[in-house]
């Protein structure tokens, strides 16, 4: 099986949340900071919009016994982004781009564990491919927000922006400053 990868995702071993995060898995899922989360077994996935999130919540995963990184190598989680697949080596599991459902113009980004053979991808609960990121993602690097967007509002986590290019609305999911519940 394979999860689901869209902008920029926190992929973690399911034996070391098993064998190292307090509570295990329930706890692990109960403390992820979004709607994000979705787990195959060998691998769980949570999604982020910013790289912000990203680090805080690689914090949060040290702090609570998981490592992330030795001599550059993922250990127990590893990030990987959308459009360039992992940010640093992982010979645990591997990510690229597939259709779904049979349609070559649905491509979506994915990850696996290495030698998996079962070809079922799994996303988060209610996850749609029509309106999903994986359909209109658009990335702009933090640096030139400013330049590029105009920030509307905040709706309880949620930002909402006006493209400077476009003037159409963009929304950006933050996550809470704390994590768990």
């Amino acid at each position: 099986m394979a999860v689901l990868v869209e902008a920029i995702s926190v992929i973690v071993k399911g034996t070391a949340i098993e064998d190292r995060f307090p509570g295990g898995f329930e706890a692990f899922r109960d403390d992820v900071p979004n709607a994000t989360l979705c787990a195959d077994g060998d691998i769980a996935r949570v999604g982020f919009m910013t790289p912000d999130d990203v680090g805080e919540y690689i914090e949060y995963l040290e702090s609570a016994g998981l490592q992330f990184l030795v001599d550059g190598e993922a250990v127990d989680f590893v990030v990987a982004d959308q459009q360039r697949g992992f940010t640093t080596a992982c010979n645990w599991a591997e990510v690229g781009r597939t259709s779904i459902d049979g349609d070559a113009q649905h491509i979506i980004t994915a990850c696996q564990a290495v030698d998996t053979k079962t070809e079922e991808l799994i996303c988060p609960l209610g996850w749609q491919y029509e309106g999903s990121l994986s359909q209109t993602y658009t990335f702009v690097p933090t640096e030139h927000v400013e330049r590029s967007a105009e920030l509307l509002r905040d709706e309880d986590g949620l930002e909402v922006y006006r493209s400077a290019l476009t003037g159409n609305e963009m929304y950006v999911g933050r996550t809470s400053t704390k994590h768990g519940k």
